[in-house]
C-alpha cells in the first residue's frame, strides 16, 4: 500500500512539474540552459553518430528510423514546439538523401542528423523518456544543438526543398 502511495505522489509531482514547466516559456528557458552545456551534447552526439553509420548505407534501416522518429515526434508534438519545424527538416533531409534526391550535404552533417534522430528515438539517453515531461527535454535540446551546428547546410537544403516543390507545382511543359 505504501508503494502505491509513493507512486501516486511521484506521478502527481511530475504532472505538476510538467504543467509548471510549460507555462510562461519555462520549458524553452530550460532547453536553452541545457544547450549551454555544449560538451555534454557533443559527447552524446559523437556516440550516436557512430551508430548512424550503420543506417546510411541501408535504405530500409533509414526508413525504419524515420518512421519511428516521425511517429514519436507526432506523439510528442506539444513538447517539441520550439524545434518542430527544424525536426521536420531533419526528416525531409534524411529522406531526400537516402533516396538520392539531395546530395549537396557533407557526410558529417548527414551523420549528425541521423545520429540526432537515433538519440531522439532512444528511450534511454541522458534523461530517460519514461520520465514524463522531462524525458523529451534533452531530445529537444540536442535537436536545437544540432540545428546550430549545421545551420548553413540545413538552410541550403531548405532552399533546395522549396525550389523543388515550386518546380513540381509549376512545371514548364
Amino acid at each position: 500500500m505504501r508503494l502505491v502511495f509513493v507512486f501516486f505522489v511521484i506521478y502527481y509531482l511530475m504532472v505538476f512539474l510538467i504543467w509548471w514547466n510549460t507555462k510562461d516559456g519555462l520549458l524553452k528557458k530550460e532547453v536553452d540552459r541545457l544547450l549551454s552545456k555544449k560538451k555534454i551534447f557533443e559527447k552524446e552526439q559523437q556516440k550516436y553518430n557512430v551508430k548512424a553509420k550503420d543506417f546510411l548505407g541501408d535504405q530500409q534501416k533509414t526508413q525504419g528510423l524515420l518512421n519511428k522518429a516521425i511517429k514519436m515526434a507526432n506523439e510528442k508534438k506539444q513538447n517539441l514546439e520550439e524545434v518542430w519545424e527544424k525536426l521536420q527538416l531533419f526528416f525531409d533531409l534524411v529522406k531526400s538523401y537516402s533516396k538520392g534526391e539531395y546530395k549537396n550535404v557533407s557526410p558529417s552533417t548527414i551523420l549528425t542528423v541521423v545520429g540526432t534522430l537515433l538519440y531522439f528515438v532512444s528511450p534511454l539517453d541522458l534523461v530517460p523518456d519514461f520520465i514524463i515531461g522531462l524525458g523529451i527535454l534533452d531530445d529537444a535540446a540536442l535537436i536545437g544543438f544540432t540545428v546550430k551546428k549545421i545551420s548553413s547546410e540545413l538552410d541550403a537544403f531548405s532552399k533546395w526543398k522549396r525550389a523543388n516543390i515550386f518546380a513540381q507545382e509549376n512545371p514548364l511543359d
